[in-house]
């Protein structure tokens, strides 16, 4: 089963292995979760913060404990207004 949540920022560290998306889900939460993907592997991004089941009333409470929760994250990355 596909996944409902609205991706609304997501944030690679160099290389373009990994990331952290930040969601937004259907009643209005939001999240983050961390993702890696290894470029010989076609099978895509696969989840490695289990941080995608915590819970956040606004996009910046989910942004700001990715940067306490995920060591190399930097919310200050993301365009302003995006």
């Amino acid at each position: 089963m596909a996944h409902a949540h609205t991706v609304l920022h997501s944030i690679n560290y160099d290389g373009d292995t990994i990331c952290v998306d930040v969601f937004r889900r259907p009643d209005g939460t939001f999240g983050f979760e961390e993702f890696r993907r290894d470029p010989e592997d076609g099978r895509g991004w696969f989840p490695i913060g289990h941080y995608g089941h915590e819970t956040f009333s606004s996009v910046e409470a989910a942004l700001d404990a990715a940067t306490a929760h995920v060591g190399w994250f930097d919310a200050s990355r993301l365009t302003p207004g995006a």
